[in-house]
């Protein structure tokens, strides 16, 4: 029940018009928000959002893992702020990143951390500077299920990966039904979807099932979805509706996005599988180590833990912006943006739609980069 409401408060804050001058588009995307006007800023956002001299339009673009979360933060920081307008675009992180390293955007949304030549390429638009990554937004990745008569399934990483790699093609497959010996398992297609965009959930979900079953995962993990078989779709919105309608469907998507989805039960070294949920996907993200250099903090995740409630799937969303050189009519904007959501307010705000806000120790670095950006 707790896990339904969390969810069904995800959708509702994804749903919220933003207010006054700001905006957020989704063009090019099906992860779409409704934009509109609203009323005066919430005794939370008069107490957390300091605008400083931000002002004018702020362009954004990435993750759509993190949408939901940006709906939340935007409606606070407008409410606050009604004389900066900012537009975050939902592409995926592959778009966002480039786009990023285009100048096209002040900052990204990616939910992998840049790779070494995209941190070369942002150095041609951060003049004497670098993109650096900033963990802002965490949660555990939910596979969905649609299985007729089953209400309740676990799966394990090697099961997973022979499934979404067309190796395992029936519900009552023996793998399926030793994981799960009281389920009444049909003898239905296994319809299995997957990112058509290049996509950081796409790249954490397969550095899962590589980690955790090397032997029965052979692709090397990445944005863009390289096993053979299987069906796409656009967005984390995208495979949620796919599930939602399809007989017999299997796919990944955020938590924030499982609204009236049944989701798998992972099994792990722990004594009892592990439900995706806020609390367990926190327990992961904790044992987290940083592994950027300078002001970059990308982390590294560990995707086989043992300890008991621990999810093993989880993704964090990085904010990427120049540490130096970022363009000076945004950077104010930019500034004031993130030091919202970076708050404890603004990080408070994650639980309640479905993320995990970062650990005291993380959350304490990106505010201090974030006080030196420039």
């Amino acid at each position: 029940m707790k896990l339904q409401r969390m969810n069904r408060r995800a959708l509702a804050l994804g749903a919220l018009a933003v207010s006054g001058a700001l905006a957020l588009t989704a063009c090019g995307s099906d992860d779409t928000s409704d934009t509109g006007s609203g009323g005066s800023a919430s005794a939370k956002a008069s107490s957390s959002v300091d605008c400083g001299d931000a002002s004018g339009q702020l362009q954004a673009s990435g993750s759509s893992a993190q949408k939901n979360a940006i709906d939340a933060w935007v409606k606070e920081f407008a409410a606050a702020c009604s004389g900066v307008q900012i537009n975050y675009n939902p592409t995926g992180s592959g778009a966002g990143v480039t786009a990023f390293t285009q100048g096209q955007t002040a900052f990204a949304g990616s939910d992998s951390a840049l790779k070494p030549e995209e941190i070369t390429a942002s150095k041609k638009i951060c003049s004497n500077g670098q993109g650096i990554d900033l963990p802002m937004v965490g949660g555990p990745i939910a596979v969905g299920f649609n299985v007729p008569g089953v209400d309740s399934l676990t799966l394990d990483a090697a099961t997973l990966a022979q499934i979404f790699d067309s190796k395992i093609t029936k519900w009552n497959d023996e793998a399926i039904a030793k994981l799960n010996p009281d389920a009444k398992l049909p003898d239905l297609k296994i319809q299995a979807f997957h990112r058509s965009d290049e996509s950081g959930t796409t790249d954490n979900f397969t550095k899962y099932l590589k980690a955790a079953a090397p032997g029965d995962w052979s692709y090397e993990p990445g944005k863009s979805w390289e096993a053979k078989g299987g069906q796409s779709a656009q967005g984390s919105s995208g495979l949620a509706q796919q599930v939602t309608q399809t007989s017999g469907a299997i796919s990944y998507f955020e938590l924030s996005y499982a609204e009236g989805i049944k989701t798998v039960d992972i099994k792990t070294e722990a004594a009892e599988p592990v439900k995706a949920t806020v609390e367990n996907a926190t327990a992961a993200i904790g044992a987290a180590k940083v592994v950027g250099t300078g002001k970059d903090l990308a982390l590294e995740l560990d995707y086989t833990p043992s300890a008991a409630g621990a999810y093993p799937i989880t993704l964090v969303t990085y904010e990427i912006v120049c540490d130096k050189g970022n363009k000076a009519e945004t950077l104010p904007a930019t500034k004031a943006f993130l030091n919202y959501i970076a708050s404890e307010d603004g990080q408070g705000l994650l639980a309640e739609a479905g993320y995990a806000p970062m650990p005291d120790e993380i959350i304490t670095k990106v505010r201090e980069t974030i006080s030196g950006l420039s």
